[in-house]
């Protein structure tokens, strides 16, 4: 039996969420860079090549931030070119899964262009900058645009949105939770985790 379309549930989901209760973030830098110490701290000590990796498509993410360049497929792909040290980081050409399965995330001939859309919405101002954060995350989770590395590419989203407001979080471990496609309270808990975080002054 196939499982139900877990992306088609997220679209849902996502018109659900009042995203304009999300709290506001201070743009005071903190005394660290979570994802650099992250990247330095536990994920180095697993594997310092995918370490390596991450560091190099962050470095990249952080300069498209301070360029102010608008989020899209094409900007996450060359990220991604360097966290899977790849030629190329194409979109999915099926259906994909996650959660051992009991999610998957199907291919329409609307899928690319829904992504694209929802890409464009990391810089709606009337959307507060941790819910737009926490929006991109998950649409890069749920949409799962690339065969291997999608929780990375959710990272990276999350941080370039928020650089792109002068805001780096000191800590970003908290993100690294397991998060459904069929949760509104999550996605806004989401947002919410990262106004804690902004407010850790570490």
């Amino acid at each position: 039996m196939t499982a139900a379309d877990s992306l088609s549930v997220w679209l849902h989901v996502r018109r659900e969420v009042d995203w304009r209760r999300a709290p506001a973030l201070q743009g005071v830098p903190p005394a660290r860079d979570g994802f650099r110490s992250w990247c330095e701290g536990p994920v180095r000590r697993r594997d310092p090549v995918r370490s390596e990796r991450l560091l190099a498509a962050y470095a990249l993410a952080r300069e498209d931030a301070a360029r102010r360049t608008r989020l899209d497929f094409a900007l996450l792909a060359g990220w991604q070119c360097e966290v899977l040290a790849a030629a190329a980081a194409p979109f999915r050409v099926g259906d994909a899964h996650a959660k051992g399965g009991r999610e998957r995330y199907a291919l329409t001939p609307r899928t690319r262009a829904d992504f694209d859309s929802c890409l464009r919405e990391t810089t709606d101002p009337d959307i507060p900058p941790a819910a737009r954060a926490a929006r991109a995350y998950l649409d890069v989770a749920f949409f799962h645009p690339f065969t291997d590395g999608n929780a990375r590419a959710a990272l990276l989203a999350l941080v370039h949105v928020l650089a792109r407001e002068g805001i780096v979080l000191p800590e970003v471990g908290p993100l690294q939770t397991t998060r459904y496609a069929d949760d509104p309270a999550g996605a806004a808990d989401l947002a919410a985790l990262i106004g804690v975080l902004n407010r850790r002054r570490r």
